[in-house]
């Protein structure tokens, strides 16, 4: 990965979650090598909205695969976007998440 801030950083993995799949926001911590730093990730997508290119904030969520972020989108959008892609969610919880899960751990190369 290019030499980019913490935020920066987080935006790129964000980038590469595929449509249709979720991740965690200890997921991604873990990913870049600073595990048990969730929140911070959390505060990376809540600073997110004027990114460019955009951060699809969207598919990023709890690690129990709660949509603990959909209040900074407003109403039912995050889960509205979810499903747009195919992601079904009931109870503000993402279902099959398990098998959604996308862990740029597995699916990408760590240099």
């Amino acid at each position: 990965m290019p030499d980019l801030n913490f935020y920066g950083k987080v935006y790129e993995v964000v980038r590469l979650i595929p449509p249709g799949r979720v991740t965690s926001y200890g997921a991604i911590a873990n990913y870049l090598g600073t595990r048990g730093s969730a929140r911070m990730v959390g505060y990376a997508m809540q600073a997110c909205g004027s990114a460019n290119p955009p951060v699809p904030a969207h598919r990023v969520v709890n690690s129990a695969g709660l949509l603990t972020g959909k209040f900074h989108f407003g109403g039912d959008r995050m889960e509205q976007m979810l499903a747009s892609e195919g992601v079904k969610v009931e109870n503000n919880k993402v279902v099959d998440f398990k098998n959604l899960l996308w862990d740029p751990a597995m699916e990408l190369d760590h240099d």
